[in-house]
């Protein structure tokens, strides 16, 4: 960037009157570092790079945060920190000052942590024999406090998958609340997590968008007992995280392959993964070798992450319009979501990137055995003509069951997360037993996460994060104090999001009367 360039977004930022002062600060940090030249890249590299076909998700030219930070809350509330001197916690109001106060101290690529525990867990030895007024009261005024002093959509946390008091009342605080922050997920054992848990968690997305939901057995199995999800629909190690995130673009692949599904799989895919690898690895390398962050992280030091329980994150987008165009150069008409030859290739492109990328070793990524773990990346606000990871387009998603059918058998190449969004309309709310059997069901059919919207409320499902469409309707003239609302006015011109369609949780006949 030219000093004169430099000069004039400067400017814009400082006098831009829709920014709060927080997103000014965070404006000009980003144009500065920016400044710096990125990682250094083949030319091949940087050919697939400029042209959008790899991307770096604009995570900044010069590394100096891992992308996703999960600390060991838990570890850090029974030993104390050195660095924000502060003892272990003796009640419930030191507990959540602690927590606070190590908030404020936990990078991430938002400026904002976007992992803040399991909250049910963390808090339980403290709540004792405080009555569930008490606990009510302070975990409603610490959800207040979250969103006022962490304005950001992806900050996260997570409850589940045992049934206790304090789950209930967060689910009851966000449901009162109607808040964005903080994103939240339920996770869900089908021997653990009663049926009135998960009704109760259903009632709450009516009434604020969340939580969202994660198969907790799928996670284990692929994770261990200790993962998190965070930001969107990111699972990782809690006690480590996430380097960096890339993505490739599938549409693209196929738009540079010469010939049809074989020449796709064979010849060209490789050959972007390898690219897609190579730009993941330059980006680790600056951050933990250039920049040193481990070295001096005060986190890392008191144990609460661990370098060797980091990895990176390999995204996929344009699965949908990959497929299609893929079916067309083979003379067939059918399309992602509506064909079964169309989804039987979506499973092969998908399970074929799976296996590139277990191949594709990658450096100070110990945590999953030197290689990547592959996502179904949820999308940016920049994107425009292709679909988010491995979604059926918006607008086009056919019947419930057939769209559960069909996105299924590709969740289980997923273990950092994978975004399919389901709309639903007001007959969920008069049968909100039905989204349970729904979520149950998607489960066992081998789906890892579930999360669906209703159209008729205030808030809609972003990338894997939340906005209040009141919000949206006043952002041109009032800016908004959500930093991530900016984001989503993006996706929902974009991206289309409003049109979803929306699905009846009854079937047709049950529906039927005079009235309709």
């Amino acid at each position: 960037m030219r000093l004169e360039e430099l000069q004039h977004a400067v400017r814009g930022a400082v006098e831009d009157p829709a920014l709060t002062y927080r997103q000014r600060v965070q404006l000009l940090a980003s144009l500065a570092e920016n400044v710096m030249d990125p990682p250094p890249l083949s030319p091949a590299a940087q050919h697939a790079l400029d042209k959008r076909v790899i991307c770096d998700m604009y995570e900044g030219n010069a590394p100096y945060r891992p992308r996703y930070v999960l600390p060991d809350y838990g570890k850090a509330l029974r030993q104390g920190s050195t660095f924000l001197e502060l003892p272990p916690p003796a009640g419930l109001d030191e507990a959540i000052a602690f927590l606070l106060a190590m908030y404020a101290n936990v990078p991430s690529i938002t400026g904002y942590p976007v992992y803040l525990g399991n909250f049910d867990e963390l808090l339980a030895p403290y709540v004792g024999e405080l009555d569930d007024d008490t606990v009510y009261r302070v975990l409603r005024s610490l959800w207040v406090v979250l969103d006022r002093i962490m304005p950001d959509a992806f900050t996260h946390t997570n409850i589940g998958p045992e049934d206790s008091r304090l789950t209930r009342a967060v689910l009851r605080v966000a449901a009162e609340l109607q808040q964005v922050v903080p994103n939240l997920t339920l996770r869900v054992d089908p021997e653990r997590t009663p049926d009135d848990l998960v009704l109760e968690a259903v009632r709450t997305v009516f009434a604020c968008g969340g939580p969202h939901f994660v198969n907790h057995p799928m996670m284990t199995s692929d994770l261990g007992d200790r993962y998190g999800v965070v930001s969107c629909y990111n699972s990782l190690l809690v006690g480590g995280g996430a380097h960096t995130l890339v993505r490739l673009n599938l549409k693209e692949v196929v738009l540079r392959t010469d010939g049809g599904a074989a020449a796709f799989l064979d010849e060209t895919l490789p050959e972007y993964v390898a690219l897609a690898g190579e730009l993941a690895a330059a980006r680790i390398r600056h951050l933990v070798e250039q920049a040193r962050f481990y070295e001096h992280s005060w986190l890392v030091d008191e144990g609460l992450v661990d370098p060797t329980r980091f990895t990176a994150m390999f995204g996929v987008v344009g699965l949908a319009e990959a497929v299609d165009m893929l079916q067309e150069r083979e003379g067939r008409t059918g399309t992602y979501g509506h064909d079964d030859e169309a989804n039987a290739l979506a499973q092969r492109a998908v399970e074929r990137v799976a296996r590139l990328v277990a191949e594709h070793e990658l450096p100070h990524c110990e945590a999953t055995g030197g290689r990547a773990l592959l996502h179904s990346q949820a999308g940016l606000d920049s994107d425009d003509g292709f679909t988010a990871g491995t979604r059926i387009p918006v607008g086009t998603e056919p019947p419930l069951l057939q769209h559960l059918l069909t996105v299924a058998p590709l969740h289980r190449w997923f273990p950092s997360g994978v975004s399919d969004v389901l709309a639903f309309d007001e007959t969920a709310v008069r049968n909100p037993q039905a989204c349970v059997d729904v979520i149950r069901g998607a489960f066992a059919e081998g789906m890892r996460d579930v999360t669906f919207n209703l159209d008729s409320n205030d808030f809609v499902r972003i990338t894997g994060y939340l906005v209040r469409k009141s919000d949206l309707a006043k952002l041109s003239e009032e800016g908004a104090r959500h930093s991530s609302t900016f984001l989503g006015a993006g996706s929902m011109q974009r991206s289309h999001l409003g049109d979803r369609v929306a699905k009846r949780v009854i079937s047709g006949e049950s529906g039927a009367g005079p009235g309709r």
